[in-house]
């Protein structure tokens, strides 16, 4: 029996407009934000590349400003995933894996994150496997991908039998758009690797009309907390290993949904300790 994977906790992104005096401190300055925020958790996933690839100098200062069990998580950017869908890529993803591999195994998962795609691009979920096939073959090794989709009719045991052919990680999502926590179990074994990827989103123009300033809880998430921490126990007894990514517009302030996570999870887990107080050897991906 596989033994039980563990659970990362982390923000998308590490800068927000109104995290400053509530998050940070007030006086802290931009530059040491990092440094500061990877003292409270121990991963991150990086937004700022969905626009673009990092410079090699960009990587490698993220390593310098974080302990050694920290790991980055990053989006593949958007000229792959939303502009070219996967066709004629392969250069723009060479250059974003060049970047990416200076922060060695200090690197997470690399994230292709799709867009809702209407008839007009696919004409449903099985050309978008046969565009997809391809090019999961194509993926180099020594890297760590996960896939989300946002067409939940696309969430077939095909689509998620081809992920696991690949070892590629299939993202649940908690989005408008997607089924909730257990629906995801209920369509077919979302396993597809011995990472598992957990995204909570929320509905981002539903509280964006309620705030766009991201210092404090808006929205009670508690019972969804709950159930994401069960879908992930779900995964861990199976020996997966878990990065969580909590959004601004999940319930209005990342960084407290981070805690409230962890609050619940470690209500059932208490032997786990924090990340931080774990040696780097112990607290390794499989």
């Amino acid at each position: 029996m596989a033994s039980a994977g563990r659970v990362r906790v982390g923000t998308s992104s590490f800068t927000a407009k109104g995290w400053q005096g509530v998050f940070y401190p007030g006086k802290l300055k931009p530059a040491s934000y990092l440094a500061y925020y990877a003292k409270q958790f121990d991963t991150v996933e990086i937004d700022s590349t969905f626009y673009g690839p990092p410079s090699e100098s960009t990587v490698r200062k993220w390593a310098e400003l974080t302990p050694s069990y920290f790991l980055f998580s990053a989006k593949v950017p958007q000229v792959i995933t939303h502009e070219r869908c996967l066709k004629d890529c392969d250069g723009d993803l060479s250059t974003f894996l060049c970047a990416m591999e200076h922060l060695g195994n200090r690197l997470g998962v690399l994230l292709f994150q799709f867009p809702y795609f209407n008839r007009q691009e696919f004409s449903g979920g099985e050309a978008f496997l046969q565009r997809l096939k391809p090019f999961l073959k194509k993926l180099p090794s020594g890297f760590r991908f996960a896939i989300e989709i946002r067409n939940k009719d696309w969430l077939t045991p095909d689509y998620f039998a081809l992920l696991r052919e690949r070892q590629v990680s299939a993202v649940l999502v908690d989005h408008p758009y997607m089924p909730n926590a257990d629906g995801y179990f209920d369509r077919a074994d979302p396993v597809t690797s011995g990472v598992g990827y957990v995204r909570l989103l929320g509905d981002r123009y539903a509280i964006e009309e309620q705030t766009k300033n991201w210092d404090k809880t808006i929205i009670d998430r508690s019972r969804e907390y709950r159930d994401w921490t069960t879908a992930c126990e779900k995964l861990t007894k199976r020996g997966v290993d878990v990065f969580v990514y909590i959004n601004n517009h999940y319930a209005g302030h990342a960084p407290a949904g981070v805690r409230e996570f962890l609050k619940y999870w470690r209500e059932s887990h208490p032997e786990e300790q924090p990340k931080a107080n774990l040696d780097e050897e112990e607290w390794q991906l499989k």
